[in-house]
């Protein structure tokens, strides 16, 4: 098992040095706007996403900090808040009890503890084949049969959106790439913020410039220009960052391309789901996000397929 903790790269110390002068600014022109637009909402929701995200960059810095232990333990601490929110959301009938403690007592813990020790074949299988085949046991031993297929599938499904796909994450930490050695916090930074660059930037684009909606009935404030745009930048922004990866700069920015091009499918898909429950927001834990699973639902579906394109052809 590799070592648990290691000091804070230099150069991912001027990542976050950069991230926080352009929060600086961000807080700045949020204060200006409010002085002139004082009843805007619009700039009131930009000055509460601002403040969530000088508490989002202060956490992960002191997660950071602590290199791959402490990585670990802030997404077992995500997957915790975005199991609890799928769950609350869609558990309706007692007999699903059994079934989601399973999945916080039993299947989180396990999960990470696979992340933890680096034990990459049951890390790969362990929710998708024993979880999934578990749970509709422990749902069929409750007695109730009511819509039992559709109550096992949302459980299934949360499990593995929450718990499978999240912890992708901090397993980007036990890659293996030769000549990237000890390097695999800057990876893991080059993830995190292309793919949440991505979503900011289509937020502004769409609101500065968006018209045409793209779904929605899925999802009412994306649109064209604001995908198209945000997107856009988020690659040419992956390209740049290339030197934190062991890509060469067009291979940076395609794959930059492509986790956000999930990450873009995986909020319409999750803001699809919360709408099929008549919901705005998954919870409102973070001020201006809504919940945690508001902010990580494009890290979902994009962390599996960064994983694993990475660690099939540079692992």
């Amino acid at each position: 098992m590799q070592t648990l903790y290691k000091p804070l790269p230099i150069d991912a110390g001027y990542i976050f040095l950069g991230v926080l002068v352009a929060l600086c600014v961000a807080h700045g022109v949020g204060n200006w706007l409010k002085n002139r637009h004082p009843q805007s909402d619009a700039v009131n929701n930009l000055n509460a996403r601002i403040r969530s995200w000088w508490l989002i960059v202060i956490m992960l810095l002191c997660a950071f900090w602590f290199d791959r232990i402490g990585t670990i333990i802030l997404f077992f601490g995500v997957s915790f808040a975005a199991l609890r929110e799928f769950m609350t959301l869609i558990y309706r009938r007692r007999g699903d009890h059994d079934a989601i403690v399973v999945c916080f007592y039993l299947l989180l813990p396990i999960q990470y503890y696979l992340v933890m020790t680096d034990w990459y074949g049951m890390f790969s299988v362990f929710i998708p084949v024993y979880a999934f085949l578990i749970l509709p046991i422990i749902t069929a031993f409750s007695g109730d049969t009511k819509e039992i297929f559709e109550r096992t599938a949302k459980i299934q499904w949360g499990a593995m959106v929450t718990l499978y796909c999240l912890s992708h994450v901090p397993m980007i930490m036990n890659l293996q790439i030769k000549g990237f050695e000890d390097r695999n916090l800057l990876l893991l930074m080059f993830f995190v913020l292309v793919v949440q660059m991505s979503d900011v930037l289509q937020f502004i684009f769409g609101k500065l410039f968006g018209k045409k909606k793209i779904m929605p009935a899925l999802s009412p404030n994306k649109t064209v220009v604001g995908m198209v745009c945000g997107i856009g930048a988020a690659t040419v922004l992956a390209g740049c960052l290339y030197w934190l990866t062991p890509f060469t700069p067009f291979q940076a920015a395609l794959i930059g391309l492509l986790i956000c091009t999930m990450g873009f499918f995986g909020g319409l898909v999750m803001s699809g789901i919360k709408r099929s429950y008549g919901v705005k927001d998954w919870g409102k834990m973070l001020d201006g996000h809504g919940g945690m699973l508001d902010r990580v639902d494009s890290v979902c579906f994009a962390a599996p397929i960064f994983f694993h394109i990475v660690r099939y052809y540079w692992g």
